[in-house]
C-alpha cells in the first residue's frame, strides 16, 4: 500500500498527487498530467516570476508599488495593507498579515508594467518555458487563475528547491519569513498571533491547526488553493507533497483540513527519513 492510496477516501470526483524525495518522485496518483484549476496555487508560481524580474533589473523588491510606504515585497508578503480582493487598502503597510489576492495583482501589474507586456506573457517567457511546463496557464488573475498539472508542480517544487532560473539567495529569500511579528487569518484556517509568510508562499511556523502535517517543520513552505488543491516542501526532511482535486476547498473544508494533514504526516514517515 501507498501514502497515495490515502486519497481513494477524499470526497472528490477526481484526484492527482505525487509524492517528492529530494528530486526524486516517490509516489503518483490519478491523471498527473492532467489541467486542474489550482486557485491560489498560482501565487507562488506568479511569485517567482516576479523573482525573475527583480534579478532581472527591470523591478526591485523594495520598490514602491501600492499606497505610500508599500513596496513589491510588501505585497508580495500579504504586508500592503490590501483586502482579501480589491486594490484599494484598508489598512497601513505593515500593520497586520492581511492576505490579499488584490495585492498579488498589484504586484503582477508593476512586474507587467516594468517588462512593458502583459504579466501571463512574462509568466511564460520567465518560468512556464524554461521549466517546460506545458500544461500550464494563467487565464487571468495571478493570484488565483491558474491552471496546471501535477507533473508541471512537480517541475515547479523541484525548481524551488534548486532553482535554476533566479539566484539560490533569491529562492532562500522566497521561503523565509518576511515581517516575522505580523498576526494574520489564513482564509478556511484561522487566525495565528504568529502567521509567517514568504514572498509568494506560506511558511508552516508553529501554526496549529494548519493544512499541512503535525509533524511538518516550522521551515515548511507552500499553499493551499480554493479549488481544494495543496502542495508543499518540507526542507528538513526534503519531502515535498502536491495533490490536485476537482472539488472546490469550502465544499469539503472540514474534511480536507483531516485529510490533508494525515497524507502529509504519512508522507513524512514513509519518505522522511533521508535521501533515497
Amino acid at each position: 500500500m501507498g501514502v497515495l492510496d490515502l486519497t481513494a477516501a477524499w470526497p472528490v470526483d477526481n484526484v492527482a498527487a505525487a509524492i517528492m524525495q529530494g528530486a526524486v518522485v516517490r509516489e503518483r496518483v490519478g491523471p498527473t498530467n492532467q489541467q486542474f484549476r489550482v486557485a491560489s496555487l498560482a501565487k507562488p508560481v506568479s511569485a517567482w516570476a516576479m523573482l525573475v524580474a527583480v534579478e532581472e533589473g527591470i523591478i526591485g523588491l523594495d520598490s514602491p508599488v501600492g499606497q505610500p510606504g508599500c513596496t513589491l515585497r510588501h505585497l508580495m508578503a500579504h504586508a500592503g495593507g490590501y483586502p482579501f480582493n480589491g486594490h484599494e487598502p484598508i489598512a497601513p503597510v505593515e500593520r497586520t498579515r492581511t492576505y490579499s489576492n488584490g495585492g498579488i495583482e498589484l504586484a503582477a501589474d508593476a512586474i507587467s508594467a516594468a517588462a512593458e507586456m502583459p504579466f501571463a506573457e512574462y509568466l511564460d517567457a520567465a518560468v512556464l518555458t524554461p521549466l517546460g511546463m506545458h500544461d500550464s496557464e494563467l487565464f487571468g488573475s495571478p493570484a488565483h487563475r491558474l491552471r496546471t498539472s501535477v507533473d508541471d508542480l512537480v517541475t515547479f517544487m523541484g525548481e524551488t528547491r534548486t532553482p535554476t532560473l533566479i539566484a539560490a539567495a533569491t529562492a532562500a529569500e522566497a521561503h523565509q519569513t518576511q515581517y516575522p511579528a505580523l498576526s494574520g487569518i489564513v482564509p478556511g484556517v484561522g487566525r495565528f498571533e504568529r502567521c509567517p509568510w514568504g514572498l509568494g508562499f506560506e511558511i508552516r511556523g508553529d501554526k496549529q491547526p494548519h493544512w499541512t502535517g503535525s509533524n511538518n517543520a516550522p521551515g515548511t513552505y507552500g499553499h493551499f488553493g480554493g479549488a481544494g488543491t495543496m502542495m508543499w516542501r518540507d526542507p528538513a526532511t526534503d519531502v515535498s507533497v502536491i495533490a490536485l482535486t476537482d472539488r472546490p476547498f469550502d465544499e469539503w473544508a472540514s474534511t480536507a483540513l483531516q485529510r490533508w494533514p494525515e497524507l502529509s504526516d504519512a508522507a513524512l514517515a514513509a519518505y522522511g527519513g533521508g535521501a533515497p
